[in-house]
């Protein structure tokens, strides 16, 4: 047996080794300016000091086959720290070595390197007299251990009635005074010292849970415990191991949703962390001081600082974070204070932060000056009349700001608020302003200028340029018309200019998103004369002004355009909130949850792809994209109004505001927070201090639960770099995510997040076609399919290429191609009531692409999907990426139970004639094969006779529907399930006795097939193909016959989740019993190479390529669970003189 470590030059035949981990976080610890991170069975070194931010600067394999449970840093000062590694059986002893040639600390193994596996279970270390070590071990025993040399026992002493342990802490600092108080399964503390561990010396009752920690200072005399109960208590015990008292509960603390993991002391209170993914530090009467959260699942381990108070946290998604204190000033709660308003607010509007507009319902304009308290007039209530809307545009240039009031009878009032008497005033429309926004114009300083839009009746929208003029009313100009499509809530919500494209996007309240021309409008501006050369004259109550009807007369000049570009209806019924430029990108938001991200193709807009920030967001407002590459998102969560950052996943700022449906502003700067909003019938202002990050992300997350499948895209070469591996993952938690794995770094950078799934991702699925493969300029380009929970599917096309200049040296562009659901599919049948419906709680269990479908006769191309369904049915997709639709095309519910997993492949004969065939497995372990070529055909032919009727028609999934044009015949194709049954299987074969969890087709060089898979049993089954043409009536049409058969009774102990054929006589198996078994396959039976320990617990699945490098074949394979791990080795045909041990 082979342990994961090592370097790649020592691996020999047969063998595997692991060369990148990312595993849950178990431990850490600070040593001095070093932060000690265990995930896995390896140890990540963290440099804190310096002037950059905190690096990782050394990793270290440390535990064979258990995973760092404890980090236990021996006291003292000094150069190097010693660190006590442990976890399982399994103990090791570290040294820190800080200025290592990178400037970082360096890892070094001490007292014989290797390390030593304990008799017993080890729960605590801590350091005793003499660098000897003092151990609470299972069974409670306590034990004194020298670890230098060989290794010996001093002395131990065990405590009977001490029960199932589940945590424990060691106290004292000799023999006589060593006291263990250990947290057992039935929710007591049990406490006894080494001396006289007869009896538990003291019992300390209250948890309703096993406790899972436990922290204790001595000086204090306190002891704190957490518990499966979801509490947290604080007991007085004063020394440890004196006295009999029974100690006393000072606190209990509630407000954990989930078992609290880790606990520590910061002074004489409590912080935990828990499997809720928070991080709570509590206060004096038991409430939560403090809430810290960011890690995408439950957190395992916890750390403080004393010198400086840092904390941090690791947890389940492979994150490591590092948790700056706040000032004593900061942790009070920020006050929402009401300004008392002059008049009955309609809208806010923050300008700076020194600063709060508001318009009233009779149509005043007041400004309340934060700095003095005071409220100021600046229009009277006449000058805007009812129903007014109201829009500013700061001028960075003149620190002033330029100002819009429109009321309901169509007039338009532009002026400075410095100066708010010197305004321009016209008539814009018959009826009311509607919608009015401002866009920074690009080609127009933006320091003295900027577009104003205005929307009216019947869908009309003006677009104005305004100058600001010193001293002066502004200077206004008419650029264009546009007419907006027609829908109940006719105006625009919010615009953008597009930089050097002459176009302009902008939503509207029906949430769709527009685009128009401007160049037409501009040319045809430009010949016009100016609509408004505004005086200096104040406005008056008088609404006669000769100035009103102009806009009226000039805006016929102009012609009224049509979008070039319609996406109605994107955000939903509740309209887009806005429309932001960036990186070359148009994002949008809205009330429905969502951001998108789109782009500009031959002027039209696409979406690429959809975001769902997190849960319970329903209403995005806007998106800030800040200068260190973080982007906000304010929105409304239920009734509060969130600033979420996406780089760390948690709320910078959370307002109680009653929700957003009521006017609101919020401005950020260095100043300042502040979120003004309407309650009451009164203006609210909430003001706090600006802070600096509270936490620095030190290892990313990848996936908050389990990983369920993985697949790798291919490989990047950058230049000046080494090779970069490309993967993609799916997990419980709904997402899947596209991460590089660099064997470098043995650590995931994710590059992608996807999160359109509403249930698990449990299978992942790549098609490539012509332009798609290769290592060229271009990158790695395919198609991504995802599927899981809810029936769902998911497609996307990813692009990778390689960018210096990102963090993670490589670029992902991830585009939404298709979806399909079931449900969905099911509630478009007219007649569904006559129908039986399909189970919603129906999932993808396997997907494969059909290969070999690509026909040159077809201008676009059509790729084919199987997959594998838990209700007993094995279904075949067509996806048309051109028209973004993904098609049922055929189904069969033959096994009538569990499909687990499905194979395509292609077999064709020397003649040029192919055949598409399907391997299928189910939950009795049988394994069946079918030739779905006429299913294939009749799909593409029907493409082919359609390919000039094509149209897009909504959201509809049949397939019979989008390749027929709309008539009385596709009507009846709306309303019925046309699409045909897959024929019988060719042959099935019992390969097993339970579920196929593993399933793997190898075409061999003389035309035939192995078929290898694994079972729950433990077992794995291989089977040889050979694929005949019938000739005779009564064999028309494709043969199997079943070669040979190889069965590997009780291969693995536990279940085979993968296996793969390597080449004819190689295999590779990997089960939940983490062991990873190379097999050589000889006529009639299968004899193991050898086994590697791998370090991910509940493997789901796994994946192989092969490298070839310095003349020799290199087998690489990534393994996902709780966790991801990559491996690779060599192997050869020649059996070891002994078979490994199973």
């Amino acid at each position: 047996m082979s342990a994961g470590g090592g370097s790649r030059g020592g691996v020999g035949a047969a063998k595997m080794e692991s060369i990148a981990l990312v595993a849950p976080v178990t431990a850490l610890e600070f040593a001095g300016d070093v932060l000690l991170a265990g995930t896995g069975p390896e140890v990540v070194a963290f440099r804190l000091s310096g002037s950059g931010p905190a690096a990782a600067a050394g990793r270290r394999s440390v535990l064979r086959e258990a995973s760092v449970q404890g980090l236990r840093v021996e006291p003292g000062p000094g150069p190097a720290s010693r660190v006590a590694v442990f976890g399982g059986r399994w103990l090791a002893v570290l040294a820190v070595l800080r200025g290592g040639g990178s400037g970082g600390p360096r890892l070094a193994a001490c007292g014989g390197g290797a390390a030593r596996e304990l008799g017993a279970r080890v729960w605590e270390v801590r350091w005793a007299p003499g660098r000897r070590l003092a151990l609470g071990l299972g069974g409670g025993t306590v034990a004194l251990y020298e670890w230098r040399g060989g290794g010996c026992w001093l002395r131990q002493a065990s405590c009977g009635g001490a029960g199932a342990l589940r945590c424990a802490v060691l106290a004292g600092v000799s023999w006589a005074r060593l006291a263990l108080a250990a947290g057992t399964a039935t929710g007591a503390v049990v406490v006894w010292r080494a001396a006289a561990a007869t009896a538990p010396q003291r019992q300390l009752c209250g948890h309703r849970g096993a406790v899972l920690a436990l922290c204790y200072a001595a000086s204090r005399g306190l002891l704190a415990s957490a518990s499966e109960d979801r509490s947290v208590r604080l007991w007085a015990v004063g020394e440890l191991g004196g006295g009999d008292g029974a100690g006393t509960c000072l606190l209990v603390c509630y407000g954990h949703g989930a078992r609290v993991a880790a606990v520590v002391l910061r002074g004489p209170l409590p912080v935990s962390a828990g499997e809720d993914g928070a991080c709570l530090e509590w206060g004096g009467g038991g409430g939560v001081r403090r809430a810290r959260r960011g890690h995408r699942g439950a957190l395992r381990a916890l750390a403080l600082r004393p010198a400086g108070g840092r904390l941090a946290t690791g947890g389940d998604d492979g994150g490591v974070r590092l948790w700056q204190p706040r000032r004593a000033a900061a942790e009070a709660v920020p006050s929402v204070a009401a300004l008392g308003a002059p008049e009955r607010p309609r809208a806010v509007l923050l300008v700076g932060p020194r600063r709060v507009l508001v318009l009233g319902e009779a149509g005043g304009l007041a400004s309340f000056e934060v700095a003095q308290g005071r409220w100021a007039p600046v229009l009277h209530p006449t000058a805007g009349g009812p129903r007014a809307v109201l829009a500013a545009a700061p001028l960075d240039r003149w620190d002033e700001t330029l100002c819009a009031v429109a009321g309901g009878d169509g007039r338009l009032l532009l002026f400075a608020l410095s100066r708010p008497g010197a305004a321009a005033e016209l008539r814009l429309f018959e009826g009311p302003v509607h919608g009015l926004s401002w866009a920074p114009r690009p080609g127009v300083p933006p320091d003295t200028a900027a577009a104003l839009l205005a929307s009216g009746p019947d869908g009309e929208m003006l677009w104005l340029d305004v100058t600001h003029r010193p001293g002066q009313a502004p200077w206004v100009q008419l650029m264009g018309r546009y007419l907006l499509p027609p829908c109940k809530q006719r105006w625009h919500t919010c615009a953008a200019f597009l930089p050097q494209e002459g176009l302009l996007v902008c939503g509207d309240r029906r949430g769709s998103l527009l685009l128009f021309s401007c160049n037409s409008s501009s040319e045809c501006a430009a010949k016009s004369t100016s609509i408004v050369n505004g005086g200096s004259d104040p406005v008056v109550e008088d609404s006669s002004n000769e100035l009103e009807p102009s806009c009226l007369l000039h805006k016929e000049a102009l012609p009224l355009e049509s979008p070039l570009s319609v996406l109605f209806g994107l955000h939903g019924k509740t309209g887009v909130t806005s429309v932001t430029i960036h990186g070359g990108y148009i994002y949008s938001t809205g009330r429905d949850g969502v951001y998108r991200q789109l782009r500009l193709q031959d002027q039209q807009l696409e979406v690429l792809q959809k975001h769902r920030p997190c849960k319970g967001l329903q209403w995005i407002e806007e998106l800030r994209f800040t200068s260190d590459g973080d982007l906000l998102v304010l929105g409304f969560h239920a009734d509060n109004f969130v600033v979420w950052s996406t780089r760390i996943g948690e709320n910078i700022h959370c307002i109680p505001c009653g929700g957003g449906h009521r006017s609101w502003s919020y401005c950020s700067s260095p100043l300042a927070e502040m979120f003004a909003f309407i309650k009451s019938g009164d203006v609210m202002l909430y003001h706090c201090e600006p802070e600096p990050c509270e936490q620095q992300v030190l290892l990313a997350s990848l996936h908050g639960r389990e990983i369920t499948c993985v697949r790798r895209l291919g490989a990047v070469e950058v230049p000046g770099h080494a090779t970069f591996n490309v993967f993609v993952t799916g997990s419980e938690d709904t997402t899947a995510c596209v991460l590089v794995l660099s064997e470098n770094s043995r650590a995931a950078v994710p590059l992608a997040r996807i999160s359109d799934h509403i249930s698990s991702v449990r299978t992942l699925a790549f098609a490539t076609g012509p332009g798609d493969e290769g290592f060229g300029d271009e990158g790695l380009s395919a198609l991504l399919f995802t599927a899981g929970g809810r029936a769902q599917i998911e497609c996307y096309r990813l692009l990778c290429t390689g960018d210096t200049a990102s963090e993670s040296t490589v670029a992902c562009q991830v585009i939404h191609v298709a979806s399909h659901r079931l449900d969905k599919h099911w509630e478009q049948k007219k007649n569904r009531h006559k129908l039986i419906k399909m189970d919603p709680e129906t999932r993808y269990m396997s997907l494969s692409v059909v290969p070999g479908t690509s026909t040159k006769q077809l201008p676009r191309p059509w790729k084919f999907l199987a997959a594998a369904c838990s209700d007993g049915s094995v279904r075949i997709f067509g996806l048309l990426e051109a028209a973004r639709k993904l098609v049922l095309v055929a189904e069969s519910f033959y096994h009538q139970r569990c499909v687990l997993k499905v194979e395509a492949f292609l077999h064709t004969w020397a003649g040029g004639e192919r055949r598409h065939l399907l391997c299928s497995a189910a939950t009795d372990g049988s394994i069946a094969f079918w030739d779905i070529t006429g299913t294939i055909t009749d799909a593409v032919d029907a493409l082919h006779q359609a390919e000039g009727e094509m149209q897009p028609l909504g959201e509809c999934c049949c397939l019979a529907v989008l390749l027929l044009p709309l008539t009385k015949v596709s009507v009846a194709f709306l309303t019925e399930p046309v699409y045909p049954a897959l024929d019988a299987p060719l042959v099935t074969i019992m390969a097993h006795s339970c579920g196929v969890n593993s399933l793997h087709i190898r075409e061999t060089p003389e035309g035939r097939y192995l078929v290898a898979s694994g079972s729950d049993d433990g077992s794995i089954h291989v089977c040889l193909l050979e694929v005949a043409l019938g000739r005779g009536e009564a064999i028309a049409g494709t043969c199997l016959q079943v070669l040979e058969r190889v069965s590997r009774p009780c291969a693995h102990a536990a279940h085979v989740t993968g296996i793969r054929v390597l080449r004819p006589d190689l295999l590779l198996s990997a089960s939940v019993d983490q062991r990873l078994t190379l097999w050589n396959q000889r006529p009639g039976e299968l004899v193991p190479l050898s086994t590697t320990f791998f370090h991910v617990p509940d493997l789901a699945e796994l994946d192989c390529w092969e490298v070839e490098a310095g003349g020799e074949l290199w087998y690489y394979c990534v393994l996902c669970g709780q966790g991801l791990e990559m491996l690779c080795g060599t192997a050869s045909s020649k059996p070891p003189p002994q078979e490994a041990p199973q």
